[in-house]
Parts: structure tokens; C-alpha cells; sequence
């Protein structure tokens, strides 16, 4: 018998939800078109369930690249209306199209000429009339028994606002630079971090010219703490690299380590990255080459920075 409830309200919304590829059509496209047209913020607007929902919506909007916020009706017709901008605008969602505090919202926005959307599954309702564009649900049933409940509406709901906000942002041409720069906290944001975002620069890079003496090289590599130093040419470019593993190899092989110069002990090169390169590429070539700094170089050579692996732990890449 559980099971038996719990699938049919599955399949319920799942109907609701399929329902909706049928009904979206030239109304959805004026209605993305108007968002990609305002110039200011998408308040989403609703009572009870569906205001939880269109919460959830704003969120993604704004998560996505559409500045937007959620107004409670209620609370808007009692001051919080002030929130609401001419260059706003306004979706509201009632499933019936005639909750009360939405429709004295709308009188008020009507009057102030803000554009409206309504989402509902009525579309003969007082809202959908006020509005300038209407989106119908098409939901007839709710997956409670009591056909009471909010369930397939408002599942029905978040999926048509997701296709908006996502509609949008794809017209937009929203990018993963984008999406990082609005998700700089969590993995989600971790993933699209740039080396030069966390990458060592100006005076914490260690650098030392070829003719440094090795004690000035010791020096200036326990100084910086990364365990090695670059060696650069006068004009800033990379020239070789010296390690800790290095120093460790010249001690044991060398009678006078300290009377060597840097060009003498270090290795050509160096595996460089360039600053716009994601932070998880380079860990990954750290993995692969076994190393544990990389150097960060403009296209000409020269040193912008140097990327520690110890720099991507403490952005909990690993």
C-alpha cells in the first residue's frame, strides 16, 4: 500500500512535469525575452508553498547570472513594496491564478506600470488576465489523494522556473568564468578557480639571478619557504629552477657546493602553467609530473608567479 501511494505520486508530478514540454511555446519565449530585456532585478512572487518555490528561483536566477530576489506578498502590501524598482520585474506564481495577497499585490503593480509574468494553472484566472505574459502549468490534479496538497504544482513550478533561469542564462552566454565568480565558496566554485588566483607573486616569489652565489640561492630559498627558487634573467625571465632536492643531490656529490653559482646547480626550464589555467589542471600535472611547484609565465617567459601544491590544499581541491 506504501509503495504503492508513493509511486503513484511519482508518477503524478512526473506527468506534470511532461506535461509542460507541450505547453511552452511562443509565451515562454516572451517571457525569456522580457527577463533578457530588464534592466533591473526578477522578483519572484508567492503565498505558501509557491513561495518557497519562487525562493528557490531566485536563487537560481541569481545564481546563474539574472539578479533576483523573492517579495513576499503579504509583507510587500505592507511595506515591503519599497524593495520593487520601476526598472524591476515581476513573476508571480498562484497555481489557481487567485490568491488573494498576490492579486492586491498586482493592482499595485499595475499601477506603477511594472512588467508582470504569472505562472498558473488557470489560465481564464484574474492573474492571468493582469498579466503581460502567462505561463500555464497545465496541473488539473495535485499527487495528494485530497487533491489539497501542493505537490505536482509546485514540482511543476520549479521545473518551468528552472527553464527560464537556465533559458536565460544560456542566452546570456553565461560562462564558467561567470558561474565561479557568483560560486566562490564550496566545490562548485573550487572547480573553476584560476592559478593566478592562488598562485605566490611579486615579493613571495623566490628569485634569485645566474650568477647568485649558492649561499645567497640557500638564503633566499629558506627566506621564501616553497622549497626551491627560480633563477631569472634581468628582464624577469625564467631561466632554470633550483629545488630542495637539488641542494640535497649538490651536497652529496660536491666538495664546495657553496662556491658554485646558481646557473652551475640548477635544472633548464621548469614546468610553467600560464596565470588563466584552472587550479585542477595544474594539480593534475603536479601529480603527473611528481613535482610540487609549478611556475606561472606570460607568453613571453617571464615569472608571474609560483603555484606551491600547498597553496591548492588549502583550497581543498584535494
Amino acid at each position: 500500500m506504501t509503495l504503492e501511494i508513493a509511486r503513484q505520486v511519482l508518477a503524478t508530478e512526473a506527468e506534470a512535469i511532461r506535461g509542460l514540454m507541450d505547453l511552452i511555446g511562443e509565451e515562454f519565449e516572451r517571457a525569456v525575452d522580457m527577463i533578457l530585456e530588464c534592466r533591473g532585478r526578477v522578483v519572484w512572487s508567492g503565498m505558501g508553498k509557491s513561495g518557497i518555490i519562487c525562493r528557490k528561483l531566485a536563487a537560481t536566477m541569481a545564481s546563474t547570472g539574472t539578479p533576483a530576489l523573492f517579495l513576499h506578498p503579504a509583507e510587500a502590501i505592507h511595506g515591503d513594496l519599497g524593495m520593487v524598482t520601476a526598472d524591476d520585474l515581476v513573476l508571480a506564481v498562484s497555481n489557481s491564478g487567485a490568491t488573494e495577497e498576490l492579486l492586491r499585490l498586482v493592482e499595485v503593480l499595475k499601477r506603477l506600470n511594472i512588467p508582470l509574468i504569472a505562472i498558473t494553472s488557470s489560465p481564464d484566472s484574474e492573474l492571468a488576465a493582469a498579466a503581460d505574459v502567462h505561463l500555464d502549468l497545465g496541473v488539473r490534479r495535485e499527487a495528494c489523494p485530497l487533491n489539497l496538497a501542493p505537490t505536482a504544482s509546485t514540482t511543476a513550478t520549479l521545473a518551468l522556473g528552472d527553464a527560464l533561469a537556465v533559458s536565460v542564462s544560456v542566452r546570456k552566454g553565461f560562462r564558467e568564468e561567470d558561474f565561479a565568480r557568483l560560486h566562490p565558496g564550496g566545490k562548485l566554485g573550487k572547480r573553476f578557480l584560476r592559478v593566478r588566483e592562488l598562485m605566490h607573486r611579486d615579493e613571495e616569489i623566490p628569485r634569485v639571478e645566474r650568477d647568485t652565489a649558492m649561499k645567497d640561492v640557500i638564503y633566499e630559498m629558506s627566506r621564501k619557504g616553497l622549497g626551491m627558487t627560480t633563477v631569472q634573467d634581468r628582464e624577469g625571465r625564467l631561466l632554470g629552477v633550483i629545488t630542495d632536492g637539488d641542494l640535497r643531490r649538490l651536497m652529496e656529490r660536491h666538495e664546495n657546493p657553496l662556491g658554485l653559482r646558481a646557473e652551475e646547480v640548477m635544472h633548464t626550464g621548469g614546468v610553467t602553467v600560464p596565470g588563466d589555467e584552472l587550479a585542477t589542471a595544474a594539480l593534475h600535472l603536479m601529480e603527473r609530473r611528481r613535482i610540487t611547484s609549478l611556475m606561472v609565465t606570460d607568453p613571453e617567459g617571464r615569472v608571474e608567479g609560483v603555484l606551491h601544491l600547498h597553496d591548492l590544499w588549502g583550497v581543498g581541491l584535494f
